[in-house]
């Protein structure tokens, strides 16, 4: 009998982490799924259904890397070697950043950046081993142009993209694949806690916003079967964010036009709450 594939997804309580959990237990994978938030996911999991015989939950904090080897463990105990990773667990917090403290530089660097960098290389010395694995990274559009008002989920997203873009080209040839996604904003509880910060306002400037089944699409469609170094979601909107931090003078005049869009979009918002 053929081993089921099988995916270990982080951030999996909320978001797109979540859906995507969903998406591949819906389409027969054995799924470790895990988030800080252990009984906000286990109570998901028991509200959906998934299968035990093949989904596990687990708590996960990815700033630890020793938490992040003994989960792979118990992952691989459970159902066998893991053929894809989704790091999709991350942070946002708007604000100016000289009235942020430290405490918000740690909290993005730690979450999105690091959690990403030591699941990746906890992952990929297992997936070397073996030569075979695919490890998909979650950035953002905000890691290919910087955003005023979101400077340190700027920096993190940043630092993940980079990261796997040249990670990639490390473990490519040892039969590793490593992808890395940029989706402009998309309706999550995310995208909800930014509506009262004007300060986020270029995250809604966008003509409409995704749907985590947008990437759930791209995903299984394109990601999986292609396995590219990187991806953008939309592209028209990718093409402008890798424009503009080309060349970020030419096209900082276009900075207000897009707050204004945003802002609008925000006041839209808050008055149909």
């Amino acid at each position: 009998m053929q081993k089921k594939q099988v995916c270990f997804v982080t951030g999996a309580a909320s978001g797109i982490g979540r859906h995507l959990a969903g998406a591949f237990v819906a389409r027969g994978w054995s799924v470790f799924a895990t988030d800080i938030e252990r009984d906000a996911l286990a109570a998901f999991a028991r509200e959906q259904a998934w299968p035990a015989e093949r989904v596990a939950t687990a708590a996960l904090d990815v700033r630890n890397s020793l938490a992040w080897e003994e989960t792979l463990d118990a992952a691989e105990d459970r159902f066998g070697p893991i053929d894809v990773l989704l790091n999709a667990a991350g942070v946002i917090r708007p604000g100016l950043v000289h009235h942020l403290d430290a405490a918000a530089v740690d909290l993005h660097l730690d979450i999105n950046a690091k959690g990403t960098i030591y699941g990746t290389q906890a992952a990929a010395r297992r997936m070397v081993s073996r030569g075979a694995g695919h490890i998909v990274n979650l950035a953002s559009m905000a890691a290919l142009a910087p955003v005023p008002g979101l400077a340190l989920y700027t920096a993190s997203k940043f630092a993940v993209r980079g990261f796997s873009l040249a990670m990639a080209r490390e473990v490519a040839p040892l039969g590793v694949a490593i992808t890395v996604i940029c989706p402009d904003a998309v309706r999550t509880p995310m995208l909800d806690l930014q509506v009262d910060y004007p300060e986020a306002a270029l995250t809604f400037s966008a003509p409409r916003f995704l749907e985590v089944g947008d990437l759930e699409q791209m995903l299984f469609g394109r990601v999986l079967p292609r396995r590219p170094l990187e991806v953008t979601l939309p592209r028209s909107r990718g093409w402008l964010a890798k424009l503009s931090s080309l060349a970020p003078g030419w096209t900082a005049p276009l900075v207000p036009w897009l707050t204004r869009r945003g802002l609008a979009a925000q006041r839209r918002l808050r008055a149909d709450k």
